[in-house]
């Protein structure tokens, strides 16, 4: 399929940018020194003024307070100059999806307004892997302007591949026999299937759907056996979320799923499955939902919240007369009884702006969490990197400003502490040691406009 429209001109601004050999970003000098900046780490400790963080090639090998570090040790560095300026890590989308179906220009074009927004990572939770493991590669490799990439390979119940998203992301193949798009049945040679899922780099194995209690919890102890992550719908219908929890998966997406444990019967099927009945959990103090959240907290799991989708589905479902999945209403509650139980939440966003938007998706699910589920932005700002990079198995190599850690970072000119707002307020992002100029995406983007308006 060719791109169209906005998102045509917007792929077409990516190859317009500079000439092919400077196309992306220069290429990272073998030592910088970003001085004198307002660090917020990612870790959820207090901002630290006046921070020298030094980069050699793509990885932060020292920080300090401004001018403490040993002069020959800074002598080669090239000196950036950040005083007034605020440095937090890259920030990550815990959901997105970049292929179903495979459209590479329209995929890059996303990508590259992720990185120029501010997000160095993302973990993409199902597609044609064909398409999504090049794009990583060249993520990866810095050949294009783009977050880093990982990847889940789904398993799901034999039912479930009647669903048209199938044979979009899996041409070529009969339903459910793609390597990263399995079906799943008592009859299935499990080891055999999580290796045919590995062998497509996958990070992790997606459960999806339409499966019992019983294979939930033999896919995710296989997939642990074989090193690969679990990550999984909150509720796999017929299985519960609190079957979901206790079978152990990595991370958990979609709090409005959860709210199906109250349910006096489990549906069946996720085909068949129908709103959640919101009567039955009517504050954010609900004891099935506390019992959920105290496990996950024990356990460790990730809550992939996916919170403002929700709210965005709401505006739109309820003008089209369909019925809600879940309202903003219970969203906000149960992210919120999550969050006080100490769940760790991350952002991610299952969602595509329009090309003509000129941030990233994950902005709106930082800004739920601030405004709406009332986390303090320095809360907000850990979920969206720390955590963020836990979901995705990355937290030795990224999700903090840290020395050891990939230098991903991002230069912000006003506090984000005392506004979340000002995330919106980019200087520069660093991305594996490489810088990537905001107003040079700005200057695109308004070429972009230009195009999409014919003039």
């Amino acid at each position: 399929m060719k791109p169209t429209g906005l998102w045509a001109a917007l792929a077409a601004a990516v190859l317009q940018l500079a000439p092919v050999g400077a196309l992306y970003a220069a290429m990272a000098p073998d030592a910088v020194l970003y001085q004198n900046a307002v660090l917020i780490d990612g870790t959820g400790a207090k901002a630290k003024p006046g921070q020298d963080i030094l980069v050699q090639g793509d990885r932060i090998v020292a920080i300090a307070s401004h001018g403490a570090l040993a002069a020959a040790d800074v002598a080669e560095a090239r000196k950036v100059d950040l005083t007034g300026r605020y440095v937090l890590p890259g920030l990550i989308d815990s959901h997105v999806h970049l292929a179903t179906p495979p459209n590479r220009a329209q995929a890059e074009a996303r990508l590259k307004r992720d990185l120029y927004g501010g997000v160095t990572a993302v973990r993409d939770m199902a597609d044609d892997l064909r398409a999504v493991a090049e794009l990583a590669r060249q993520a990866r490799a810095g050949e294009t302007p783009s977050p880093d990439i990982y990847y889940a390979a789904l398993m799901a119940g034999r039912p479930f591949f009647g669903d048209p998203r199938v044979g979009a992301a899996s041409e070529g193949f009969a339903p459910g026999t793609a390597p990263w798009m399995q079906a799943i049945d008592d009859e299935t040679d499990l080891p055999t299937a999580v290796t045919l899922a590995r062998g497509t780099a996958a990070t992790a194995i997606k459960i999806y759907a339409d499966l019992p209690p019983g294979l939930v919890r033999a896919i995710t102890a296989e997939a642990h056996r074989q090193h690969m992550l679990v990550w999984t719908h909150s509720a796999i219908f017929p299985t519960r979320p609190a079957e979901v929890i206790a079978a152990g998966p990595d991370t958990i997406s979609h709090v409005c799923y959860l709210a199906y444990q109250a349910e006096p019967v489990m549906l069946a099927a996720y085909e068949d499955h129908t709103p959640v009945h919101e009567a039955l959990i009517p504050t954010d103090h609900d004891p099935v939902m506390a019992g959920l959240f105290q496990d996950m907290a024990r356990r460790g799991e990730v809550l992939d919240a996916t919170g403002s989708l929700f709210v965005k589905e709401e505006a739109t479902t309820r003008a089209s007369g369909h019925p809600l999945r879940c309202t903003g209403q219970a969203v906000v509650r149960l992210t919120r009884q999550a969050w006080r139980a100490g769940v760790a939440i991350s952002t991610g966003t299952d969602f595509t702006n329009p090309p003509d938007q000129l941030w990233p998706e994950v902005f709106e699910e930082v800004f739920f969490l601030v405004r709406q589920v009332g986390m303090t932005p320095l809360e907000a700002i850990r979920s969206a990197t720390l955590v963020g990079a836990q979901a995705a198995g990355q937290a030795q190599n990224m999700g903090t400003v840290e020395v050891g850690k990939i230098a991903n970072l991002v230069v912000l000119r006003s506090d984000p502490l005392a506004d979340i707002g000002a995330l919106q307020t980019i200087d520069f992002v660093v991305k594996r040691g490489r810088t990537y100029q905001r107003s040079q995406y700005s200057l695109a983007k308004s070429s972009d406009r230009t195009l999409a308006d014919g003039h």
